[in-house]
């Protein structure tokens, strides 16, 4: 089979949907077992039980190379479920989100980069392998560590050591985040909005937020598009001033470095909430928009949409557990996962704070 043809996709998406289905089999049948049996069993959602099955195979068999470009394809099904996931949004829920989070965007922003880039100093890793966490703990994870490797013309040694310590942190806040709130009674809101400023990868984030509760997880990847959409001005920074220290090729065109690196998919859930907007409007009302409203999604479309974006995320779920490998992220050394470690601790901490402040002003 050719290396370019579209089937050897094939075998890695089955094992993608075989495994999300499987933990979806799973969530369903505890369920009924507990209801049949008049028992308070807890709830524990797909999504968990995607990741550890992937999770469980990549650490123990292993994942076949037959499987490998397939399961790669989970950042795809991410992407589309994000985008359909726009169906469930109209634009007034999202500009009201995103204008308590903007300023709380702005502060993660500054933060993340001022700290980590300290901290790494303190422990004296190479500069930019420190640029590559710091832009990594910042915005989108590993996508953010990719566009910058290049942008800043970085080893591959240095950006699998970032992304190995992104990957391994997004795991262990799959597992923390959900008890927090919990413990905290966080509301939905409050949560998937803590989840999308504090977790680096938008798979984990979503992950995250969904194991809390379909609304925190709405949120969370709501939160986590708006951090997104700011990764092509700061790679930009960085290719500037890396550029200005003879370490990188100069930019040129500034404006198309900017659009080569802004994340398209976020126009896609933009336009598809647009559309689910203009269903919801009533042309009496809004009569200078008549024309336009009756290309809206009606409440069947956007549930069939909303269901297609399920669809698409159990892919995704399974696909970080198969791309998890904990042999791979022991080799990296300690110190990157020391200064990672540390820095993550203090941003979750203390988006958390404001997450709180904001909700006891705001009311989220």
């Amino acid at each position: 089979m050719s290396e370019n043809s579209p089937l050897r996709l094939l075998p890695g998406i089955a094992l993608l949907f075989v495994v999300g289905y499987a933990g979806k089999f799973i969530e369903q049948s505890i369920a009924r077992y507990g209801k049949a049996h008049h028992l308070v069993l807890p709830n524990i959602e797909y999504v968990l039980w995607a990741i550890l099955i992937g999770v469980l195979i990549a650490n123990t068999v292993g994942l076949p190379r037959i499987f490998k470009a397939g399961v790669a394809t989970y950042e795809f099904w991410l992407k589309a479920g994000i985008i359909l996931l726009g169906a469930r949004f109209i634009l007034g829920d999202i500009l009201k989100l995103s204008g308590i989070s903007f300023v709380l965007i702005v502060i993660e922003l500054a933060m993340a980069l001022t700290f980590m880039t300290y901290l790494g100093r303190i422990f004296k890793l190479r500069p930019k392998l420190i640029s590559l966490l710091a832009v990594g703990s910042s915005v989108c994870g590993v996508s953010a560590i990719i566009a910058t490797q290049g942008a800043i013309e970085a080893d591959e040694e240095d950006s699998s050591i970032a992304i190995a310590a992104i990957l391994a942190l997004g795991a262990i806040s799959l597992v923390f985040f959900p008890l927090i709130g919990h413990a905290l009674h966080m509301s939905d809101h409050a949560y998937g909005l803590w989840t999308g400023l504090a977790v680096d990868n938008t798979a984990e984030a979503t992950a995250a937020g969904a194991l809390y509760s379909d609304a925190a997880g709405k949120y969370a990847v709501l939160a986590k598009t708006c951090r997104n959409a700011c990764i092509g001005f700061v790679v930009l920074g960085y290719a500037l001033y890396w550029a200005r220290k003879g370490q990188a090729a100069a930019i040129e065109h500034k404006g198309a470095f900017l659009w080569k690196k802004f994340p398209k998919f976020v126009l896609g859930f933009l336009f598809i909430s647009l559309l689910a907007t203009l269903g919801t409007l009533n042309p009496k009302l809004f009569p200078s928009l008549a024309p336009f409203i009756h290309y809206g999604f009606d409440r069947a479309q956007i549930l069939a949409l909303g269901n297609l974006s399920r669809w698409a995320f159990l892919l995704t779920f399974a696909g970080v557990g198969l791309s998890t490998s904990f042999k791979g992220l022991l080799k990296q050394g300690f110190k990157p996962f020391a200064v990672g470690a540390i820095g993550e601790i203090a941003i979750a901490a203390i988006t958390l704070v404001l997450v709180l402040a904001a909700d006891h002003y705001y009311h989220l």
